[in-house]
């Protein structure tokens, strides 16, 4: 339970344009369940708690919510006291930290994920929304490329409602050059586009148009094998000498000598073999311990829990801290030498 403060917060500031958001599937994500914005929105918060989740609930879906760029955008508390304030926000039910697991196979990754929301909710409801947010991800099929739309059939003529056509005399067309193909206007390779990012990266092996469409059936031999553009790329740059005096002919050797060994056929998974579950676990909003969500009781770990509950405590009461000064003034005029 969150205790009332009826002291006037501080406005938070307006969400810069510039914002950094977060890489996609990353960031701030809206529970729902919220209810409509009003003036006393977290009315029950500490004021430090107050700013910065009014700040926080104007934030876009997507938007990074690290502490690094939250303190950069609130100049009114460093880092630490940023953090202080997301555990608060976790503990009054605003908040929670996630970490699940995207893709299949070798190419599983972790995402991080902070869901919001503005109305604050018990361990109950985390609980039972993240348990149905785990079971949505699974079940999700993988989309697929939407099917053509079928072709309108011809509406047969009517008669009378259209003058019949009046002949054309054939006309004489400029014969089309051999090379002028419209089938040459299709998007670059990724191999192609590989090659290129290559003097973006490192201005060492700049490549012209002619020297990537060169080496252009090299590298797609890579991507025939099954390797990523990831890998390629670090292939091509590792290890590079201090001056290249002919990037192609070193990205031309590179290609012929490091061309990894054809990997035998991945054998098809059987129709009865279950899916990978795409496991989504709660983060502690403190030190980023992963967990299932129910072991995590207010967004935190056992220790972190312990840690914020103890230093939640009151204040001493103003007289017994003037008690024990004066005891301590009374002891230090005892010690005094006659």
């Amino acid at each position: 339970m969150a205790t009332q403060h009826l002291s006037s917060a501080l406005r938070a500031p307006a969400v810069s344009p510039a914002y950094p958001m977060a890489k996609p599937g990353y960031g701030k994500r809206s529970a729902p369940g919220q209810q409509a914005r009003a003036r006393d929105d977290f009315a029950l918060l500490p004021t430090r708690e107050r700013y910065v989740a009014g700040f926080v609930d104007h934030l876009p879906d997507g938007a990074s919510m690290s502490v690094k760029q939250l303190a950069k955008q609130l100049p009114l508390y460093g880092q630490q006291a940023i953090s202080t304030a997301l555990n608060a926000l976790s503990v009054a039910g605003h908040l929670r930290r996630v970490r699940c697991s995207v893709g299949a196979g070798d190419e599983t990754r972790w995402v991080f994920r902070t869901f919001w929301s503005r109305t604050a909710h018990d361990n109950e409801w985390w609980n039972t929304y993240l348990a149905a947010e785990t079971a949505t991800q699974t079940a999700a099929p993988t989309p697929e490329a939407p099917a053509p739309p079928p072709a309108r059939p011809e509406s047969p003529a009517v008669a009378g409602q259209a003058p019949e056509p009046t002949a054309v005399p054939p006309q004489r067309t400029a014969p089309q050059a051999p090379d002028a193909d419209p089938t040459q206007t299709t998007a670059p390779s990724p191999a192609y586009l590989a090659l290129a990012r290559l003097g973006r990266n490192d201005h060492r092996l700049g490549l012209s148009a002619d020297e990537c469409t060169a080496l252009e059936p090299l590298a797609t031999q890579w991507l025939d094998r099954g390797v990523t553009l990831d890998y390629l790329t670090n292939a091509l740059t590792a290890g590079l000498p201090s001056q290249v005096d002919s990037p192609i002919g070193l990205l031309r050797r590179r290609l012929i000598d490091k061309l990894p060994p054809r990997l035998p056929a991945t054998p098809s998974t059987a129709a009865d073999t279950p899916t990978p579950t795409r496991r989504l676990l709660v983060e502690c909003t403190d030190c980023g311990r992963p967990g299932q969500p129910e072991a995590l009781p207010d967004g935190l770990c056992r220790p972190c829990h312990t840690a914020h509950t103890a230093g939640g405590q009151p204040s001493p009461d103003p007289t017994q801290i003037a008690a024990v000064k004066a005891h301590m003034a009374n002891l230090r005029t005892l010690l005094k030498p006659v």
